[in-house]
């Protein structure tokens, strides 16, 4: 049995972090659901940065709309949420068939909005509206003009992927934050149902950690974060205030792990994904990781409730000048300023085809 399978049938879903229109012409999204056991996607400025850049897959669409007046972010968003929507389409069967627990996709909203608490709230409302699709996430950062917005965007009744997560108490900002939405909605009469996930960005601990480490700490940070994190969400889980919320009708806010492909040369490629192997989680995948894994993964094991030795490793990074506290937080910032350049660098980029495009069409 393939190991995608294995942590497919030991209760974890895995998304793919990617996304292309030619992924999607030429069936190798399909064939990743067929084989891979893949059951959702996630997307980010990043990612359709890449896509629009390699190649003229999108060259009609940008055009075609240009030529009707669209320019910029709402250009882009339209360009954006047609691939979204046929990947979703291909994952609604799992959608139905999970009771609406898997089968997701996901559409970030501006990155500029990172520190705008109204505006998310809008752009989420705007999304969730032209999407048209009941499996699409919207992704609002867990920033901390970003936890304000998840409340009420939950108590509106749009799914919610938190992104840019690094640290516990992050995580236990945002589901707070959830938790407090769908107490909103059932005091208001509401529908308790709204699906949402927080994701935990992973390597990226690593990659800023490990030149201050020890060789025998390095890529442990990571993971250890990922153990406590998962405590605490186990946790949550165990606790009556969220139990009442399921008597009513509530789906958990189930924990994600992003940023698993491996940084370090030196490190197993499918490190990330074999360490955090639990149920009731979801890990996307990076294209690259999912073929390494898919192709020699193991799984040695299943996470600890309790966090297994994260506290022990947490305290020898710490012991060794490793300020977890301040580190989160430039994580998080230096993750939202590389969304901004990302996005930045993709509307420009579209400006340029489209202009490009342009001309060409009007040779003779």
């Amino acid at each position: 049995m393939k190991a995608t399978r294995q942590l497919h049938d030991l209760g974890q879903s895995l998304w793919l972090d990617n996304i292309t229109r030619t992924l999607l012409d030429d069936g190798t999204l399909a064939r990743y659901i067929a084989e891979d056991s893949i059951t959702g996607l996630t997307s980010n400025p990043s990612i359709f940065d890449a896509a629009i850049g390699n190649g003229d897959a999108y060259d009609a669409g940008i055009h075609a709309k240009a030529l009707a007046g669209l320019a910029g972010e709402t250009l882009f968003t339209e360009l954006a949420l047609e691939d979204l929507r046929r990947a979703a389409d291909l994952f609604r069967p799992v959608f139905d068939a999970s009771g609406q627990v898997d089968g997701w996709v996901s559409m970030e909203v501006s990155p500029l909005l990172a520190a705008d608490t109204a505006g998310s709230i809008a752009a989420a409302r705007h999304i969730h509206h032209q999407g048209r699709r009941d499996n699409l996430f919207v992704k609002i950062p867990g920033t901390p003009e970003g936890v304000p917005a998840i409340e009420e965007a939950i108590f509106l009744g749009i799914p919610i992927n938190v992104t840019l997560l690094f640290s516990c108490a992050q995580y236990q900002a945002v589901a707070e934050a959830y938790l407090r939405g769908i107490e909103r909605r059932l005091e208001a009469g509401l529908n308790p149902r709204v699906g949402s996930v927080a994701s935990l960005f992973i390597s990226r601990w690593d990659v800023a950690a490990n030149k201050q480490l020890p060789e025998a700490l390095h890529n442990k940070l990571g993971i250890a974060i990922g153990q406590q994190t998962y405590r605490a969400y186990r946790e949550l889980l165990a606790s009556k205030r969220w139990q009442k919320l399921a008597a009513a009708g509530a789906r958990p806010q189930r924990l994600l792990w992003a940023s698993t492909g491996v940084k370090d040369p030196s490190a197993p490629d499918t490190l990330y994904i074999s360490a955090l192997a639990a149920p009731d989680t979801i890990d996307t995948i990076p294209e690259k990781t999912l073929h390494a894994f898919a192709d020699h993964g193991q799984l040695h094991g299943v996470l600890a409730d309790d966090g297994g030795d994260a506290d022990a490793v947490l305290a020898q990074i710490a012991a060794a000048g490793v300020d977890l506290d301040a580190l989160a937080l430039k994580l998080q910032r230096d993750g939202a300023a590389a969304f901004v350049k990302s996005w930045q660098q993709l509307l420009q980029r579209i400006a340029d085809k489209a202009s490009a495009l342009e001309k060409e069409s009007q040779l003779p």
